[in-house]
């Protein structure tokens, strides 16, 4: 009884190893990999962009994303404090 337990938990072990072998490979097709394009062209028309830019700019989206940490996200410009 002892034996017969200890092959099938054998059995149930080596198929759960070779279960994950069977994975199918994940390769880059033909045409590769899609390369994003610059982020300062833009999406088009949308509501969310930032007015001051212009899309397709790089000095102007530059200078809106200096303005951006600047003044939207340093706390310490936003309350009046100075950085220790």
């Amino acid at each position: 009884m002892i034996k017969r337990l200890t092959l099938t938990s054998a059995a149930l072990a080596a198929l759960l190893v070779l279960a994950g072998c069977g994975d199918a490979p994940q390769e880059i097709s033909g045409s590769g990999v899609k390369q994003d394009g610059a982020p300062y062209t833009g999406v088009g028309k949308s509501q969310y962009a930032q007015g001051g830019w212009t899309t397709g700019d790089k000095t102007s989206w530059e200078q809106q994303l200096k303005a951006r940490a600047q003044y939207g996200q340093n706390d310490y410009a936003r309350v009046g404090a100075q950085p220790k």
